[in-house]
């Protein structure tokens, strides 16, 4: 049986708390496995936060009246997608080894959501959500009839056209897709079609591979609403002004 639950904060009024850019920054890596595809992310968030109270990390705390952890999270996969490589960033109330850290997440952690590795990094960067701007995606096509050639020229119409309208639930939205989708390539594997995505974020949005294959399979001939899909992040970088990629850690 447990003992009492720390205060991260000590015997510190919330006045007295440091300003949040001069506490530690510790950036954690964790998977999202293919069991949790279809966890959201409000609910990953909660899980990993409640992860790092077992833990006993020594978290800092918001200044405001809720008293709430200090932590920001990369952006939110889709439903339905997993990945290797999510990200968030804990402010601490200490300096505490990144390994030990790391070891003491990993065994509090269910498997699914297992942390890779923890680095510190500079207090005063940007937001995890508007840093990381690029997305490698692979994705599976299940019994797709179109094959790959049909789909990869399908993607390569889109790209050129521009301008994608699909609806998120009631709403009709726009990407622009010639400058969202850097890249991709797809092939006829056993089963169905592979591809990889590469992706790019910005203030105008992100695109996501369903939408992206929803639109070409329609393309195709073979309709919209297509849920035979298995969609995996598999890295995200930050894309620097001379087209470099910059890792998280």
């Amino acid at each position: 049986m447990s003992g009492p639950r720390p205060q991260p904060w000590g015997d510190a009024k919330p006045q007295d708390l440091a300003l949040i850019k001069e506490l530690p920054r510790l950036r954690v890596e964790y998977r999202k496995d293919d069991r949790l595809a279809y966890l959201g992310h409000l609910e990953v968030l909660e899980t990993v936060s409640r992860c790092i109270r077992r833990a006993q990390l020594p978290f800092s705390v918001g200044n405001g009246f809720a008293r709430r952890m200090r932590i920001q999270f990369s952006q939110a996969l889709p439903v339905g997608a997993s990945s290797d490589c999510e990200y968030f960033d804990l402010r601490l109330g200490e300096n505490i080894d990144p390994d030990a850290a790391l070891e003491r997440l990993a065994a509090a952690t269910p498997a699914a959501l297992a942390p890779s590795r923890a680095a510190y990094v500079d207090g005063r960067a940007p937001a995890l959500e508007s840093w990381l701007t690029r997305s490698r995606w692979s994705v599976l096509v299940k019994d797709c009839a179109a094959g790959a050639d049909a789909l990869s020229g399908r993607v390569s119409a889109l790209k050129e056209a521009g301008d994608l309208e699909y609806l998120r639930g009631e709403k009709v939205k726009h990407i622009d897709v010639s400058s969202a989708l850097v890249s991709f390539e797809a092939m006829d594997v056993e089963g169905g079609v592979a591809l990889v995505l590469d992706t790019r974020s910005s203030n105008a949005g992100a695109l996501r591979p369903q939408i992206l294959i929803d639109a070409a399979l329609k393309g195709a001939g073979e309709g919209s609403g297509y849920d035979c899909l298995k969609v995996r992040r598999v890295s995200q970088a930050h894309e620097a002004e001379d087209g470099s990629l910059v890792s998280p850690l």
